[in-house]
């Protein structure tokens, strides 16, 4: 029993598993910089009045889930609850927006929430998260749903589907909202106690309840694509015209709301079927007010989060191979201290000439140090010995084929640096730069 162990609802992301994450991360930003997005990074903590203006107080984020403390100034303070609020609030404190009239930016961060934690669902989960901010276009809604639906492909999935709707603005809110009351009055009693609270604050959230009687009793409810003014049904339909255009198929939800006040318009999911009640991998939708109520000029925006513990949970679920950890390209093998001497010195000179390279510095024996090398996989293995160092040699073994040469002391890292190059470009993708596997 160890004395310390990870809190409840995080996770330590180990060797034998970061580079998948790496993987992963390698494929969004790649993605990224063929949209246009650039990376923005904001603290892990904000002022907690971000969040209750953004995000809504009557949300189950603001009332329930956040990590909220008062600092040594007597500040409230909370850890990130989501990605969209801190990254509006840099866009409008370093006047982004005049910079470029649309701005595109992307993150991966961690995001702290305090749930029961649950397969998919931890206190501390990963975030890919995009926001594109200063256009209404309906285009770039689908740009958007499109680099999610890009993401999907690098990695592999096939399994998701492409939920979309419409929440509509203020003013079609407003008269779904009064519909959508006077339909669950005589059934309010019956519902559970989140949404008897959100009958008055916020009755769209009721749609959103996991409770089986809650789905039940809200079957027959108003959609809120029934409301829609002209302006949000033109918007919705040529949405849906772009995504006809770009062959991305969808399935529109009547009964889809976000989590999240500050949503307006479009919004989207892609759900896997593989992950059961937490199936959910990409989250988003336009969020028009979000700009001005943090202060800026009216702004209409898009965006999405994406966990990337439920996209890997994913690609395990399908059974996509992914790509191998990284090996070095050569070990070297040393017998006595003059030779570990001589060892050292090449072994510095190989990695300085970008050629991966190890060595074991527990004094094994030759055949235990060869076996280390099978193990880790390397191409070549750089043999010092006596012989060798009278001689001023080196044995270089190629682990594959078995065969094995001498060359002077003074060529070796020339040598290996040229047979290191000489790896097949599949190879290096695969092992070191984290290049998607089909």
């Amino acid at each position: 029993m160890t004395k310390f162990s990870a809190p409840r609802g995080t996770q330590d992301i180990l060797p034998t598993d970061s580079y998948k994450w790496l993987w992963a991360e390698s494929i969004f930003r790649e993605i990224c910089r063929l949209f246009g997005y650039s990376e923005i990074r904001t603290p892990t903590f904000e002022d907690t009045e971000l969040f209750n203006r953004s995000i809504g107080e009557a949300t189950d984020i603001v009332s329930k889930e956040m990590y909220t403390f008062t600092d040594r100034g007597g500040r409230s303070i909370t850890l990130r609850p989501e990605g969209t609020a801190p990254a509006i609030r840099a866009y409008v404190e370093h006047n982004l927006g005049a910079k470029s009239p649309v701005t595109k930016l992307y993150y991966i961060t961690s995001i702290f929430r305090y749930e029961r934690p649950q397969a998919g669902r931890f206190r501390e989960h990963h975030q890919f998260g995009i926001e594109c901010v200063g256009s209404d276009d309906p285009a770039v809604d689908a740009e958007v749903i499109s680099l999610g639906r890009e993401i999907l492909g690098r990695v592999g999935l096939v399994n998701w589907t492409l939920r979309i709707g419409s929440v509509g603005c203020k003013k079609c809110r407003a008269n779904h909202r009064a519909a959508l009351r006077e339909s669950l009055k005589p059934v309010l009693s019956q519902l559970c106690g989140n949404c008897q609270r959100r009958y008055d604050l916020n009755p769209l959230r009721i749609l959103d309840c996991k409770e089986d009687q809650c789905k039940r009793l809200t079957e027959n409810a108003p959609s809120v694509l029934d409301y829609l003014d002209d302006e949000c049904k033109t918007h919705f339909d040529l949405v849906r015209g772009y995504l006809d255009k770009l062959g991305i198929p969808y399935a529109v939800d009547r009964r889809l709301v976000r989590g999240l006040d500050y949503y307006t318009r479009t919004a989207f999911e892609f759900v896997g079927s593989q992950l059961g009640a937490q199936s959910q991998i990409i989250g988003g939708g336009r969020y028009d007010d979000l700009v001005e109520e943090l202060g800026g000029h009216p702004t209409p925006a898009i965006g999405f989060g994406m966990g990337i513990e439920r996209l890997l949970m994913s690609i395990e679920a399908e059974g996509i191979k992914t790509p191998s950890p990284p090996a070095p390209a050569i070990f070297v093998a040393v017998m006595g201290d003059d030779a570990k001497s001589t060892g050292v010195n090449l072994l510095y000179r190989l990695r300085s000439n970008d050629v991966p390279a190890e060595m074991d510095y527990s004094s094994k024996s030759l055949k235990a140090q060869m076996k280390l090398a099978d193990k880790l996989g390397v191409k070549y293995t750089l043999i010092l010995g006596e012989d060798e160092l009278r001689e001023s040699s080196a044995t270089i073994r190629n682990m594959q084929t078995k065969e094995q040469k001498r060359v002077p002391i003074s060529d070796v890292v020339e040598k290996l640096s040229e047979e290191y190059k000489k790896l097949s470009k599949e190879e290096l993708c695969s092992k070191e730069r984290f290049g998607a596997v089909k």
